[in-house]
């Protein structure tokens, strides 16, 4: 028996170590169905086109283990993550115990033991879950209580306040201290959201077979590489009528800019439709170019921000059109990004790249002119 006992053990760590979302997917189908189509999951140099154009180019891809740095957060506990399709892990986010802060970079700092695992729900704040059996009716009844494949400790504030997410994406620097990108302090909007309530928002469907629920958190994880449509919602447009034209405005309701990433180009699309004809205006771009001497470089050698016209936290923008409305007329008014600046595509070798040359919708709406 001890020895049928130590081989589900060892079984069970073993799944655990080389491939988790096989064994969460027996109690977490939903979950593991989100993640995934996840960018989290396919963060890897071998699943991430963007990510591996950027490192084929890059100083450190000469010196040995030089991938070190970035698979910290593209591929941690990867034993060979330059070859790997293993990105980040089920096991990855949940057994982290606490963020060490750092000027360069912040690191997380991992549990040793995979099948002790943190999680966050509301009405067990505090608690810990071991696996346990309760009988009734002489045994001829049995409820079960966790589960069998690992404890869950509902403890961890960081879980509940978004803070876990900061191990990587709090910010990053390069060898000159310059802040490559950055997510502002802020962390929590007015109404009490952070980064996981945005960007793991609650859906339909059971966390577990285990115990059913009418919800879930959303481990498909919102972003702008992936079901960016979610964050829509954070975006408030506006229209006004002015003397000359009109004012389109932009609210962003995030605590940190519209977007982070120094690659990103956000861009407003505005048409009048008039007779069922759309007329194109000018369109509007934000971004954060960074550079050297002047000139926009590549992220390792940038030592300065050359351009940020990037909408802020909490910012509300307006932009004015001088073109005349008529009657009838209607404003189309689409906010949307491109996960690479052109100009930098074409450095990268992306200027073909569907992924990265394509224009992401956030918001669209229209207005009457009158």
């Amino acid at each position: 028996m001890k020895r049928l006992l130590l081989f589900i053990t060892l079984a069970t760590a073993s799944a655990f170590a080389n491939s988790d979302t096989q064994t969460c997917v027996k109690c977490h189908p939903l979950i593991v169905q989100e993640f995934q189509g996840s960018m989290h999951k396919n963060s890897s140099v071998a699943k991430d086109e963007i990510h591996a154009a950027i490192w084929n180019i890059h100083p450190l891809k000469e010196k040995e283990n030089g991938y070190a740095t970035c698979a910290e957060c593209h591929a941690p506990n990867v034993a060979d993550p330059l070859s790997s399709t293993e990105g980040i892990s089920c096991i990855t986010c949940h057994t982290i115990t606490n963020i060490e802060e750092h000027t360069s970079v912040n690191k997380n700092v991992y549990g040793d033991n995979k099948k002790y695992l943190y999680s966050a729900q509301a009405d067990k704040k505090g608690e810990v879950i071991k696996y346990k059996t309760k009988s009734s009716w002489l045994g001829m009844v049995k409820k079960s209580e966790g589960s069998p494949y690992h404890d869950i400790d509902y403890s961890s504030e960081m879980f509940y306040d978004g803070k876990v997410c900061m191990g990587c994406h709090s910010h990053r620097q390069n060898s000159h201290g310059f802040d490559l990108c950055k997510t502002d302090d802020e962390g929590i909007t007015s109404n009490g959201e952070n980064c996981i309530s945005c960007h793991m928002p609650k859906v339909e469907g059971s966390a577990t077979t285990i115990r059913e629920s009418l919800t879930h958190s959303f481990h498909g994880f919102a972003g702008s590489v992936m079901h960016s449509d979610m964050l829509g919602k954070y975006i408030d447009l506006s229209f006004s009528k002015t003397a000359n034209g009109f004012d389109v405005s932009i609210k962003n309701n995030s605590p940190h800019k519209l977007l982070t990433h120094p690659l990103r180009v956000a861009e407003l699309k505005v048409n009048i439709i008039r007779n069922e004809k759309a007329i194109p205006l000018k369109s509007n771009q934000f971004l954060r170019v960074i550079g050297r001497d002047g000139e926009p470089s590549m992220p390792w050698l940038a030592n300065e921000v050359i351009l940020d016209s990037m909408i802020g936290a909490n910012e509300n923008r307006t932009i004015s059109f001088s073109d005349a409305l008529q009657a009838g007329d209607s404003v189309e008014v689409t906010l949307g990004y491109y996960l690479v600046n052109p100009k930098s595509g074409e450095r990268l070798g992306l200027k073909n790249n569907k992924k990265a040359s394509k224009f992401n919708i956030l918001k669209q709406q229209y207005f009457k002119a009158n």
